[in-house]
């Protein structure tokens, strides 16, 4: 049986291939998922100003860079030319 782990070790977390496969702006909702928190605890961060990633207002739309999720997370690099990830 095969497993896929998940980023932040949350069950609402999301895969490392979800995350890089992620368009290049995300909504609240998925942002929060990738970073294993629920939206309304996101929300109340964005709220607070201390959300860990820039956020980008689109008249009352909230979007979240893909890049800067993945600099969040510590993925960045892998996504934009690093060292290549190990299999498995």
């Amino acid at each position: 049986m095969t497993t896929t782990s998940t980023l932040a070790g949350d069950q609402r977390g999301m895969s490392l291939d979800e995350v890089l496969a992620l368009p290049a702006t995300v909504n609240v909702v998925t942002a929060a998922r990738a970073l294993g928190i629920g939206h309304n605890k996101a929300y109340d961060l964005i709220k607070a100003g201390q959300f860990p990633v820039r956020t980008l207002m689109m008249g009352s739309t909230i979007r979240i860079p893909t890049a800067a999720l993945w600099e969040a997370l510590g993925i960045g690099s892998l996504r934009q030319g690093g060292p290549a990830r190990a299999a498995g």
